[in-house]
């Protein structure tokens, strides 16, 4: 996706007067490209009299923030108690293997994204797999394969 400056203008003008701007903005930048590129940081700054560091700084700590352009799908894998018990670092390590990336990367393809997440919430359903908004509890790598198929299947719609 093409990075538009004159966007990112547009957005940084509703924000100009007002404090506590940079975590909201951020969001609005994201929300259109789905990362915070690395054009809008530089823009920011140079518009708003924010070092750069301060912008990483905010972009590194809060986990809601991408500096990377992200899959159609994210895939996050619980690692809470429970499901490492059941066997959510073994659906980890598949789905490593599988996607061939690692976590906090992207397919080729474009189409997945990996995440390792400490809790997800649903301890009684481990292990506990997220794509987007979906939950999926006792995982295996037979439910996996179902999963990744289905959603590369959405791709071909």
């Amino acid at each position: 996706m093409k990075i538009n400056l004159s966007d990112i203008k547009k957005i940084i003008k509703r924000y100009r007067k007002k404090k506590g701007i940079l975590i909201p903005l951020l969001q609005d930048i994201q929300a259109i490209y789905g990362y915070v590129p690395k054009e809008s940081i530089e823009l920011i700054s140079k518009e708003l009299s924010i070092y750069p560091v301060e912008i990483y700084g905010i972009l590194t700590f809060y986990t809601q923030f991408y500096l990377a352009p992200r899959g159609k799908h994210t895939i996050k894998v619980c690692q809470g108690t429970a499901c490492h018990v059941m066997g959510g670092k073994e659906i980890l390590d598949y789905l490593t293997d599988k996607l061939g990336i690692g976590e906090g990367e992207t397919t080729n393809d474009n189409m997945f994204s990996l995440e390792r997440v400490a809790c997800l919430g649903c301890c009684g359903m481990a292990p506990v797999v997220m794509i987007d908004d979906d939950f999926h509890g006792r995982c295996t790598v037979q439910k996996l394969e179902e999963l990744l198929d289905k959603y590369h299947m959405k791709k071909a719609k």
